[in-house]
């Protein structure tokens, strides 16, 4: 057999270990996930799991990078970049809160790394390279709206991310308890819809406030005169299952 069809084993077969072990992580954290679930899952050996991975951390920390990178990569297909300021923090805040919507995995690899302090991420060099690019796009988007005169001076790049994602992440994250004591499908289209409204509108009324070109009482960021809020649509009494 040739060199390339053997390397393109070995990476499928890593593909195949990583598949099973993210869902493996994402469903039961680092404790719980045992190797013999994710073999059985991957239909491999044992020793061909550690033939490629050494120990279940490895295993784990390649997961988080494999978690993030999706994460940035789903960010990334929305290009920021050459759009103005107001319209990049747009598009930024629809895709973190897009990303958690669709890959809820994302939020339990994230719950479960917290609860190790984030030991497992400081030991993976690419997922620090990944946000210290995405703080320098965010921070450049702030800068070019300081000179336009649209956001407000002083804006720290890292403080907003974090803040924008807290927006989606506590909705997604607690979606199922939220549900239930409000009695509202938090996971219908029309909610989501209006919760990712409310990020873009705070985000924006943060970082336009006190601008030189901040909008009048009334008006969007972009100058338009604001309709009147629909009135609120009372939640359902029934038992409400979130799915996503």
């Amino acid at each position: 057999m040739s060199e390339k069809p053997r390397k393109r084993d070995s990476i499928g077969t890593q593909d195949k270990i990583l598949a099973a072990a993210q869902v493996e992580f994402a469903r039961k954290g680092y404790d719980g996930a045992r190797v013999d679930a994710i073999i059985a899952r991957a239909k491999i050996s044992k020793n061909l799991l550690y033939h490629h991975f050494i120990s279940k951390e490895e295993l784990y920390v390649k997961v988080l990078e494999r978690t993030y990178e999706a994460m940035r990569r789903r960010q990334e297909e929305i290009p920021l970049t050459g759009l103005a300021p107001l319209a990049a923090i747009r598009r930024l805040c629809e895709a973190t809160f897009q990303t958690f919507i669709e890959e809820p995995e994302v939020i339990v690899m994230m719950n479960s790394e917290n609860i190790h302090r984030g030991r497992h991420v400081a030991k993976s060099p690419i997922i620090r390279q990944l946000y210290s690019r995405l703080a320098g796009t965010v921070d450049a988007i702030l800068r070019d709206g300081e000179r336009q005169g649209v956001f407000r001076p002083g804006v720290d790049a890292i403080d907003l991310y974090i803040s924008i994602s807290a927006l989606g992440y506590f909705y997604i994250s607690n979606r199922f308890t939220l549900s239930m004591i409000f009695d509202r499908d938090l996971m219908r289209a029309d909610y989501l819809e209006q919760h990712r409204t409310t990020i873009i509108d705070m985000t924006l009324a943060y970082l336009t406030q006190g601008a030189p070109k901040s909008p009048t009482p009334g008006e969007d960021a972009d100058g338009h005169v604001m309709p009147a809020p629909p009135p609120a649509e009372p939640g359902r009494r029934k038992r409400v299952i979130a799915k996503v």
